[in-house]
């Protein structure tokens, strides 16, 4: 009967598992820790905490894909795996050069105390799009989900929904503390002009040098 329940869950032992899983995975600084720590010192804590926000909502669609068994297509296809990787890598690099480029007038705002001139649905569509190309997330949730599930809990992609969302839910919470950190650090560097746009820039290079690393990511996780 709890094979053809809807409402079934997976059990607690297995909740708890893989939210460890999950939580070792995330708190290690690995890709999207790297990018919001980048968008923080190169935006401040608002532009770091909404690219964290976008680049999380960009997980739902591969969680979903996933549970529906799209994920495993998109990782056994080459080709379609390899754009996605350098479609993402790509708009990573971009975003790091114009990090670079427009430092100054960034960490100008700061010192004076103006949000940095991006709206609230580009620094979210930002993170999205980030988050809904990054390979090594892909590879992680085909690999690992399925790992999890048990069947006699409910239907398979039941269950790797509700680990998704708990992946979901803790990568929000520990990216969100790192930008909110690495904003903060930005702020006590606002003292002088010269160490802000620096700051800055080094947003800018940490996000390039993340494109570069994820545009030469295997196939397999």
């Amino acid at each position: 009967m709890r094979g053809g329940n809807l409402s079934a869950m997976p059990d607690w032992p297995h909740l708890v598992a893989f939210s460890l899983a999950a939580l070792v995975l995330i708190v290690i600084p690995g890709p999207s820790v790297l990018f919001s720590v980048g968008r923080a010192l190169a935006l401040g804590r608002r532009g770091g905490v909404l690219s964290v926000v976008g680049n999380a909502v960009g997980l739902i669609p591969l969680i979903v894909a996933v549970a529906v068994g799209l994920g495993a297509i998109i990782v056994q296809s080459v080709l379609l795996f390899t754009i996605i990787k350098v479609v993402g890598a790509t708009y990573l690099v971009y975003l790091g050069a114009q990090a670079i480029r427009h430092r100054h007038r960034n960490g100008a705002a700061l010192l004076e105390g103006a949000a940095v001139s991006r709206s609230r649905r580009r620094l979210l569509g930002e993170g999205f799009i980030v988050g809904l190309t990054n390979p090594k997330t892909i590879a992680f949730f085909v690999a690992v989900l399925p790992q999890f599930v048990v069947a006699s809990a409910g239907p398979a992609w039941l269950q790797m929904l509700v680990f998704g969302f708990i992946f979901f839910a803790l990568a929000v919470i520990s990216d969100s503390a790192w930008a909110i950190a690495a904003g903060s650090a930005r702020d006590w560097f606002a003292k002088s002009p010269s160490r802000i746009a620096n700051l800055g820039a080094v947003g800018g290079v940490m996000m390039i040098g993340l494109g570069g690393t994820l545009a030469f990511a295997g196939v397999t996780a």
